[in-house]
């Protein structure tokens, strides 16, 4: 893993929470001169560190008022039905997340719709009718906690001059 310093940290962890913030002010937030910020932003951006940039939407106010969890069984374990799989639930519309996981299930998927009505059909019509989904459990969100937090950064290895 790639070693980065408290300064590189200090971008990261600004940047989760405002990846809107103009240089000028992320390079005075973390104390560096503007053109020094924009070289480390940048070897961040083609280190692969920093995916991309994104606004954060609203479920709620775009209509989106239902989060499920679906796990789902595959009928066999094999990388081809794997495969299938994660290429027709990346293709649904309302599927906002994932995962394959170990344990009872195969994988769970997070799906926001705007009304139960809507995710029996998305369910039925879409998920269950993927080859190889063998069974499907939902879990339904009465309420949201915490979304899309910042990554712990913590555990980043400091470099040998940042001790």
């Amino acid at each position: 893993m790639p070693q980065y310093d408290a300064t590189d940290r200090a971008i990261l962890e600004r940047l989760q929470h405002d990846g809107r913030i103009a240089n000028v002010d992320l390079a005075d937030a973390v104390s560096l001169s503007p053109s020094a910020c924009l070289r480390r932003l940048r070897a961040l951006e083609e280190q692969g560190i920093i995916a991309g940039y994104r606004a954060e939407l609203d479920r709620a106010r775009l209509g989106l008022e239902l989060t499920v969890f679906v796990e789902l069984k595959a009928d066999r374990h094999s990388l081809e039905t794997s495969t299938r799989i994660e290429q027709a639930l990346t293709a649904i519309p309302g599927v906002v997340a994932c995962h394959v996981v170990s344990g009872h299930s195969d994988f769970l998927v997070e799906v926001a719709v705007p009304t139960l009505a809507a995710y029996e059909r998305l369910l039925l019509d879409r998920i269950l009718a993927i080859p190889s989904v063998a069974d499907a459990r939902s879990t339904f969100a009465i309420r949201t906690v915490k979304s899309r937090g910042p990554l712990p950064l913590d555990h980043l290895a400091p470099r040998r001059d940042d001790r």
